[in-house]
């Protein structure tokens, strides 16, 4: 059970915290979470191969009639637990109750949970479970949700979420000024998501660009993804997979700037100095963490 691993406190970002946290909770091993239905096991492998982690589908990727036999194949065809999520369907449905019994005959050890809403739900999993937030009741208990002690991440999803408001599109489309961007509401949930994730120290998952021929517009959304904070970015097909990993992997300058920073850092004994005119403080040298952190994730993903 999850619940035999729970610390009191918590130094995330600095600042000391009450919320209950896991103790060596997972973490994604890269940035490309590449979406599997589970009725496919013949794909299983092969996600895995191209991907940093497979997020094996149980519920939108799987028609109703075919669930029965998702489990089935998600039992009997296992692949590496370290580097795979399976996606059950929301509290509250006969699927979900045979989804979490299969997840018990399996080695996999995280969940996604589709259309969270409340915290009663993510401890109901008795796993650790990652949240996807698309309804706009999970949106307004993000922040609570994400404060749940086996509670590890947040994702957020867009299609339901406007679907939910009885709206019709999350993006602009061709013929409106900010053609392929997402809609106000769709960034504000977006927005809220990392928020209260970074709030309980908890990571984020960026959701999937659904044209798979918008490369460029995938590119936009990675390199905003990564200015904000978020961990990885999940995806549809494979050919998205090198997108998203170029624009998580800092380049060359960056890394060299990230550890001038800590050099300097470490002559001034932690105080404000400055560096090529830029003052560096507490937050800047944070920042520089994250960036080498995303090379020391880089080359752990290319070891596997």
């Amino acid at each position: 059970m999850v619940f035999d691993a729970i610390a009191d406190n918590s130094l995330v970002g600095g600042t000391d915290r009450k919320d209950p946290q896991l103790l060596n909770a997972w973490l994604p091993s890269g940035p490309a979470l590449l979406f599997c239905p589970a009725d496919r096991p013949e794909r299983y492998q092969k996600a895995l191969d191209r991907a940093d982690v497979v997020i094996l589908d149980l519920e939108d990727a799987v028609s109703p009639d075919n669930r029965a036999a998702a489990r089935e194949a998600l039992v009997a065809n296992p692949i590496d637990p370290d580097r795979t999520i399976v996606r059950i369907n929301p509290a509250g449905t006969g699927d979900y109750r045979r989804d979490l019994a299969a997840v018990a005959e399996t080695n996999y050890r995280v969940v996604m949970q589709a259309k969270s809403e409340d915290v009663a739900s993510i401890l109901d999993t008795a796993l650790q479970t990652i949240a996807l937030i698309e309804t706009p009741l999970g949106a307004t208990r993000a922040n609570e949700i994400a404060a749940t002690s086996n509670c590890i991440g947040l994702m957020w999803g867009a299609e339901d979420l406007v679907a939910g408001l009885g709206g019709s599109s999350s993006r602009f489309g061709p013929d409106e000024s900010r053609s392929g961007e997402y809609r106000d509401v769709a960034s504000w949930v977006r927005s809220m998501v990392r928020i209260a994730a970074a709030a309980h120290g908890k990571f984020a998952i960026d959701s999937v660009h659904l044209d798979i021929d918008d490369v460029d517009g995938l590119i936009a959304e990675v390199r905003d993804a990564v200015a904000l904070g978020y961990t990885a970015t999940a995806c549809i097909h494979p050919s998205q997979v090198e997108h998203i990993r170029a624009g998580y992997r800092p380049s060359d300058e960056a890394v060299e700037w990230a550890r001038r920073v800590l050099e300097g850092a470490a002559e001034h004994n932690g105080g404000v100095f400055s560096l090529d005119g830029q003052m560096i403080d507490g937050p800047v040298l944070r920042q520089a963490e994250v960036v080498l952190s995303r090379v020391a994730s880089g080359e752990s993903t290319e070891d596997s």
